[in-house]
């Protein structure tokens, strides 16, 4: 049972850094790249780089999830409050892939018909709010018994003040994910900061609360 943990744990990480890779890819390089290509490069950026990316990025995030959900009911003893925040995190990027990101992306590449500006909005805006989500998860993919003594401040406890308040934090943050606006995170430097604030906040009121 050990190794089968161990094994999940792995896969787990390879998952998630195939996926955030992908994710920062294209916030940090593609885009930047889409803005400046020639009408050429950018045809033929849009017909064979970006579906390639696009299909490595959905399915580490479908691995990403599928070892975390296991692990999540498999390695009681890993729980505390900043790994279900995490995977708080983490299931809503998920989905924002799966629901947001990809399907508008296909019709943003001329995948499928329809308003192709409208959707390519809607996905970067998405893009970027799992961009701000990535720090704090990552942060709390680290932060189980035996990787941090943090653990020992934040034990499971689902009616604790701290836990209501960053539950209550992330809905607001993902509501903006769907219809809200870019703001800060409209660009590279104002969502690495976001989301490197939000982890700093996030610490504050699990340790605080």
């Amino acid at each position: 049972m050990e190794v089968l943990g161990f094994l999940f744990r792995w896969s787990h990480v390879l998952f998630g850094i195939t996926w955030i890779g992908m994710l920062y890819y294209f916030n940090f390089v593609q885009g930047g790249y889409f803005k400046q290509a020639t009408p050429e490069g950018l045809a033929d950026a849009k017909s064979k780089l970006a579906p390639s990316a696009l299909w490595w990025f959905r399915w580490g995030a479908m691995g990403t999830f599928l070892t975390g959900v296991v692990m999540l009911f498999t390695i009681p003893t890993a729980m505390n409050n900043y790994i279900w925040i995490g995977a708080a995190f983490g299931t809503l990027m998920f989905l924002n892939v799966w629901a947001i990101i990809w399907p508008n992306q296909q019709i943003a590449l001329g995948m499928k018909d329809g308003d192709a500006a409208a959707a390519g909005a809607k996905a970067l805006l998405a893009s970027r709010h799992n961009v701000l989500f990535s720090a704090p998860m990552v942060f709390c993919m680290l932060a189980s018994p035996g990787h941090s003594g943090l653990s020992s401040y934040a034990p499971v406890d689902w009616s604790a003040p701290s836990m209501i308040a960053m539950l209550a934090i992330i809905a607001l943050l993902e509501i903006n994910a769907l219809k809200g606006k870019q703001g800060p995170l409209a660009t590279v430097n104002g969502v690495i900061y976001s989301s490197l604030a939000l982890t700093v906040v996030m610490v504050a009121v699990l340790t605080v609360l």
